[in-house]
């Protein structure tokens, strides 16, 4: 028996949210307790960071995929896992969550609610790096769902930990997520005008990995239903 769409939706917007909010509050508490060190407040958000997607993602997957990602979502449309009526909820609910994210995080931390960024990420480099970043989180996520669909939350945390330190844009790989940061001016924020040209490398990265896997496992669309996890509700449970 499938969960309801709006328990779903209710749970890709809290899982976004707490996903947004340990993005930007560990962001302010590095740059606050780091001393100007960069390199020490990145590695603190990373960790977090890593850390979160890995219990946001067992916790709700079981109920919404925890997709907690408009590419996610979208591409797993594409592959007849999600219906695509039900994708705009889905995308809904994750912009939401996260700009509701950004909210907290500035409320715990005694800030400004709202706060366009001032931080700079332009220029092909960093486009670069969001459509590789993308790439990379869309792959191990087809990658895994054949054979070990349950380690995909410690594989999800795992990659983006380490995508924060290979891409010099430090791997956003989500439109909720950059949305949300863009009205955020503190460590983790990006210029409002500098988000769109991520969000398309970022789709344009999902779709090249789907396109990808769809070569290399020709029965993909078998697990599409199973991502990020399995989300029915079983007669015994």
């Amino acid at each position: 028996m499938k969960i309801s769409l709006a328990r779903r939706t209710a749970a890709e917007f809290m899982g976004t949210a707490f996903l947004v909010t340990a993005v930007i509050g560990s962001g302010i508490m590095a740059d606050r307790l780091s001393n100007g060190n960069v390199a020490v407040a990145l590695l603190a958000n990373t960790i977090a960071t890593g850390a979160a997607l890995v219990a946001l993602i067992t916790a709700f997957g079981p109920i919404s995929g925890a997709h907690l990602n408009p590419v996610v979502s979208v591409m797993d449309a594409m592959e007849k896992g999600l219906l695509w009526g039900e994708t705009p909820y889905y995308v809904s609910g994750q912009i939401l969550g996260g700009i509701l994210g950004a909210i907290v995080a500035h409320l715990m931390f005694g800030l400004p609610i709202i706060s366009f960024s001032h931080h700079v990420r332009s220029g092909p480099a960093q486009v670069l790096s969001e459509f590789v970043a993308t790439f990379g989180l869309v792959s191990i996520i087809w990658g895994c769902s054949r054979r070990r669909p349950d380690a995909i939350p410690f594989v999800v945390g795992a990659y983006i930990m380490a995508a924060y330190w290979f891409t010099v844009s430090t791997s956003f790989a989500n439109p909720a997520v950059t949305i949300a940061r863009c009205l955020s001016d503190t460590f983790a924020g990006i210029r409002p005008i500098d988000v769109p040209s991520f969000v398309l490398a970022q789709f344009l990265g999902g779709v090249a990995a789907t396109m990808v896997f769809r070569w290399l496992v020709p029965n993909l669309q078998a697990r599409a239903g199973e991502i990020l996890l399995e989300h029915e509700l079983k007669p015994n449970r």
